[in-house]
């Protein structure tokens, strides 16, 4: 019974939570980018919202940029904080321009991966990760 409401976590078990959000939430997104990124390499016209000032295809690519490579470097956990950036500002772009409108049910799924986005930027991307083992390196010289 201790256990259950034990809140001290062990670092090994933190590290292994944030691999699995890593990992579950860059393979979720990926979902999402590797249409864009066919729709982009495919040579058809753009079918993308024009959003801020710039065309449907610069808005495209910028969706591609952060749904496709910065997931795989989240996936690896290398450059985590810097990567989530701009999936937090592609996450709050479809909130605030695309989806502004819908009712909540139609905006949860951003939330949800704004969230998530946002506890990697806090908390990095743990021991299991690129980052880790190129910090590892370049602390033992």
């Amino acid at each position: 019974m201790k256990k259950i409401f034990n809140v001290h976590q062990a670092p090994a078990a933190v590290d292994l939570a944030i691999l699995f959000a890593r990992f579950t939430i860059a393979g979720m997104m990926l979902t999402h980018g590797l249409p864009k990124l066919a729709s982009l390499t495919s040579g058809d016209p753009v079918q993308f919202p024009a959003l801020l000032g710039m065309s449907a295809g610069q808005s495209l690519a910028l969706a591609v940029f952060a749904e496709v490579l910065c997931s795989i470097l989240i996936l690896v956990g290398f450059v985590t904080r810097l990567a989530t950036i701009p999936l937090i500002i592609t996450m709050l772009v479809a909130l605030i321009s695309i989806h502004a409108a819908d009712p909540f049910a139609k905006q949860e799924l951003a939330f949800h991966y704004l969230f998530v986005y946002v506890i990697l930027l806090i908390t990095g991307s743990g021991r299991y990760s690129v980052d880790y083992l190129l910090e590892r390196k370049l602390a033992v010289r």
